[in-house]
């Protein structure tokens, strides 16, 4: 009888334990600077809950929705902002740049576009392709002029 008192007594404390909120230890390593949180308030002063995460370059980046739509803003640790990108659709593009795409990449498949407002670059709009197991991303300005290309290959 006493063994059956000790294994239930052990299990329970086991299961009490496990019950236990952790301490998030990574996210109280990386909390969010108050001045990256009080730059990302005055640029978006209606969104008041956006995830964070900090990038592989030590940058923030927020995470949020403005009228349903996904949005990711990046800033730096000294919270100046650097820029904010969100998915579109295709036929959301301005005309210049779909018809830029379709004298210059008629054979190419659009997997993904994103417009982006940089604070170093400006406004513009990240067209990503797929062929033939190969990417490569176009950024076109509103006018449909190329800023850059760059070419992967996807294994």
């Amino acid at each position: 009888m006493r063994r059956v008192s000790i294994l239930l007594v052990a299990l329970l404390t086991v299961g009490l334990l496990s019950c236990q909120e952790k301490k998030d230890t990574k996210k109280e390593k990386n909390e969010v600077p108050e001045v990256v949180q009080r730059t990302f308030q005055n640029k978006y002063p209606v969104e008041n809950d956006p995830d964070w995460e900090k990038d592989d370059h030590g940058n923030w980046e927020s995470h949020f929705k403005i009228d349903g739509e996904k949005y990711r803003a990046d800033f730096n640790a000294d919270g100046s902002w650097i820029e904010t990108e969100n998915s579109i659709k295709k036929e959301n593009l301005p005309d210049a740049i779909k018809k830029k795409i379709e004298e210059e990449y008629p054979d190419r498949k659009i997997t993904e576009v994103e417009h982006v407002n940089s604070a170093k670059e400006g406004e513009f709009y990240d067209v990503e392709f797929k062929q033939k197991g190969k990417n490569m991303d176009v950024v076109f300005k509103e006018d449909g002029s190329v800023m850059k290309i760059e070419r992967q290959r996807k294994n």
